[in-house]
C-alpha cells in the first residue's frame, strides 16, 4: 500500500526535503499506541539526523476516541513553528484532552484563544479531512500508521525495526 497522495509543503513536516528517508505518521493524540510511539520517532530522528524527514497526518479514531477529533482541529489551528510544540504536548497528556485543556495547551504554545476556539468550531476541519481521507485512500486501519519512503510499514514500529525499514528503504532509492 502506498501513501496517497504524497508529502506535499502542506503537510506537518520535520526535516529536509532532500532527506532519502521519510517516515509518514498516521497519529490519533488520544491513542496510548501513538503517544508511546514518539519516544521511537524522537529516537529514530536523532539516530538518523538530516537524513530523516518526517511527516505528521491526523487521523482521529472517533469511534473509540472521543477527545481525538478536538485535538486534531486545534493543533491545527497551529502556525508551523507552534504545531510541533503543541503536537508534543498533546501526546505527553493523551487522557486530558478536553475542551479546557486543549485551550490550555494551545495557549500554552501561542495560538490565541480565539483561534483554538474557531477551531473546535471547526475551522480547521478542512484539514483535518484531508488527512483523514488521505489515510483513508492509503488504507489506514488504525494508530500509528507509519509509511517509510511512501509504502505502508506493516512490522512492528517499537525497538529497531522500524529503523531498520528506513535504511531498507533509503538503499532501495
Amino acid at each position: 500500500m502506498t501513501l496517497t497522495p504524497p508529502v506535499t509543503s502542506a503537510d506537518h513536516v520535520q526535516g529536509d526535503d532532500s532527506a532519502p528517508m521519510t517516515l509518514v505518521e498516521f497519529g490519533d493524540y488520544e491513542c496510548s499506541f501513538c503517544a508511546a510511539a514518539q519516544d521511537t520517532i524522537k529516537a529514530l530522528q536523532w539516530e538518523f539526523g538530516g537524513r530523516l524527514r518526517f511527516v505528521f497526518r491526523n487521523f482521529p479514531l472517533l469511534q473509540i476516541h472521543p477527545d481525538a477529533l478536538a485535538a486534531a482541529l486545534v493543533a491545527e489551528a497551529a502556525e508551523p513553528d507552534q504545531f510541533w510544540r503543541l503536537h508534543d504536548l498533546m501526546y505527553a497528556n493523551p487522557g486530558r484532552l478536553d475542551a479546557d485543556n486543549l485551550l490550555a495547551y494551545a495557549r500554552e504554545v501561542g495560538v490565541t484563544e480565539d483561534k483554538a476556539r474557531a477551531a473546535l468550531d471547526g475551522a480547521t476541519l478542512s484539514r483535518v479531512q484531508r488527512d483523514i481521507d488521505s489515510g483513508e485512500s492509503s488504507r489506514v486501519q488504525g494508530t500509528p500508521a507509519f509509511f517509510v519512503n511512501g509504502r505502508l510499514h506493516e512490522g512492528e514500529w517499537q525497538g529497531q525495526e522500524l529503523a531498520h525499514a528506513l535504511l531498507h528503504s533509503a538503499r532501495a532509492h
